[in-house]
């Protein structure tokens, strides 16, 4: 029984071998966007992910990497968050400090195990939230 005690620390310390964790969202280095991530994104349908198949996310991307992730359901829950690069892959980090990957897969964007494309703008409620942080005042696509 011993044995297998003092193993389970080792094991979790391979399983989460790769995984990205941030205990202080202030020391966090923002990146700029990528010129095809800056812009407005909305996820493609139903989402797996989402609490109803009507929920709708959306992700506000500036070009200096600040980030807005809105999701709206019966409500709207909308989290300032940044860009984050390790190697050669991008995060989005939450004030939360949730850290989601973000990924280019053609004409779609694959973050945080949603679908999401590029959209002209957000939704209505989501514009709303963006009005109340000064930075996605003025967020223009590349």
């Amino acid at each position: 029984m011993m044995k297998k005690i003092t193993l389970l620390p080792a094991i979790a310390a391979l399983l989460l071998a790769g995984c990205v964790q941030v205990d202080d969202y202030a020391k966090v280095v923002k990146a700029p966007a990528p010129q095809w991530l800056a812009g407005y994104w909305q996820s493609a349908g139903p989402q797996s992910k989402m609490v109803s198949p009507e929920a709708i996310a959306s992700l506000v991307v500036t070009k200096d990497g600040d980030t807005l992730d809105c999701r709206q359901w019966q409500r709207v829950i909308a989290v300032p968050g940044k860009l984050m690069q390790r190697g050669d892959s991008l995060y989005n980090v939450t004030q939360k400090r949730d850290v989601y990957s973000v990924e280019l897969d053609g004409e779609t964007l694959d973050y945080a195990g949603m679908t999401l494309k590029r959209v002209a703008q957000p939704t209505v409620e989501c514009q709303a939230a963006m009005a109340k942080y000064e930075q996605f005042s003025v967020v223009q696509p590349n």
